[in-house]
């Protein structure tokens, strides 16, 4: 293994030569780090799956065994007969849903039990029962199918699977909302408001159709009638990443250069995707510039670790690849995985102790599974 502790890339200046890129820091792990870490991996051998979120630095990354995408990622682990251990360099929502697919007997572990999302944490079950309550005082909630983002928290997961509904990914979002809508009149979906406006006006719904919901408004800060009239309930939750991105950043790169596409994770807002040329999940995105032409440019809106890899992936096409943001975009609760913290979890492994195991109760397990399994029923 080729062992790295190197700086993140930043890719985001046309005027600057694609071989010469700035850092985002001058800080670089320590090599004795890096080091103990292969270490003590191999140490603990076919015992432990590492899984590694498209998004986490390339310092942690390197050592995963799977990369991609949470749910993928929970997938992949859930197949591995061998592992004892599974350990997350994701955040806090992926290693519950990797708990929730594993056998009980394989120990799912966050080696930074801080590394939550801000997005997940925006949809409280608490909020999220008590606008139920709200909402069936006057209207009647089995006709309203409720849909959570991949990005949620177990408890919220196993709320749609107790009230008939499923979970979606950026991938399948359009395919699991049509479902949603054919047997119901109304759609709630959390936590993610730009993923669910996004995917519903891209069905053909309009804007006047859809309401956003605050938790903290009564009715969240909605009448009865306009509840009753809207199509769409959309929770009022939304990525601290992808939010940065704005339109007049798309309109910078056009100016700078013409012939550039501009493609962009639908967590963005509305504006900014209506003023790219594509939107897709992570893996949309990925495959959409790995197949285009030789000599393509792209500005992509979405998390820097992963343009940055992408970026460098591209240069022997000659393809340049750059953050559409003038500023590092980074998930900074992913990146509290850190070398360190993964060190630990390591040698706490090594001495039968985990730093920090994560365990979904059965209960919100079994419902949770009930929300996936319809999911995985409605995709194919």
């Amino acid at each position: 293994m080729a062992i790295k502790n190197t700086p993140t890339e930043i890719r985001w200046n046309p005027e600057q030569p694609i071989s010469e890129v700035t850092q985002t820091s001058d800080l670089t792990v320590s090599p004795e780090v890096i080091e103990e870490i292969a270490d003590l991996r191999a140490q603990i051998g076919k015992d432990l799956v590492m899984l590694g979120h498209h998004y986490q630095r390339d310092e942690v990354i390197q050592f995963a065994d799977k990369r991609g995408d949470s749910l993928a990622l929970s997938q992949y682990a859930a197949k591995v007969e061998e592992a004892k251990y599974v350990m997350f360099l994701g955040v806090h929502f992926m290693a519950e849903t990797a708990d929730m697919l594993t056998p009980k007997d394989v120990k799912v572990i966050l080696p930074d039990k801080r590394a939550g999302c801000t997005m997940a944490d925006m949809a409280d079950i608490d909020d999220i029962e008590d606008a139920w309550e709200q909402i069936s005082a006057f209207y009647d909630t089995s006709k309203i199918i409720p849909v959570t983002y991949i990005n949620s928290t177990a408890d919220v997961k196993a709320f749609v699977g107790e009230h008939g509904g499923t979970i979606c990914t950026s991938a399948n979002a359009r395919k699991i909302i049509e479902w949603a809508l054919s047997i119901g009149e109304k759609l709630f979906f959390f936590p993610d408001q730009h993923l669910g406006r996004n995917t519903c006006f891209d069905l053909g719904i309009p804007l006047d159709d859809m309401i956003v919901w605050d938790p903290e408004e009564p009715l969240g800060g909605h009448d009865q009638a306009s509840v009753k009239d809207s199509r769409i309930l959309l929770w009022r939750g939304h990525c601290s990443v992808h939010q940065h991105f704005v339109p007049e950043h798309a309109d910078s790169w056009r100016k700078r250069i013409p012939d550039i596409k501009i493609i962009v994770h639908p967590e963005c807002s509305f504006e900014v995707v209506q003023k790219a040329d594509y939107s897709g999940s992570t893996g949309g995105i990925l495959k959409t510039i790995r197949e285009a032409p030789e000599g393509s440019k792209w500005a992509v809106g979405t998390e820097n670790n992963l343009v940055n890899r992408l970026g460098n992936e591209m240069v022997e096409q000659g393809k340049e690849v750059y953050s559409l943001a003038p500023y590092a975009c980074l998930c900074s609760t992913m990146f509290r995985i850190s070398p360190e913290a993964l060190r630990e979890s390591l040698k706490a492994l090594t001495q039968d102790e985990y730093k920090w195991l994560i365990t979904v109760p059965d209960q919100i397990r079994n419902l949770s599974n009930l929300a996936l399994e319809r999911m995985f029923k409605i995709t194919g």
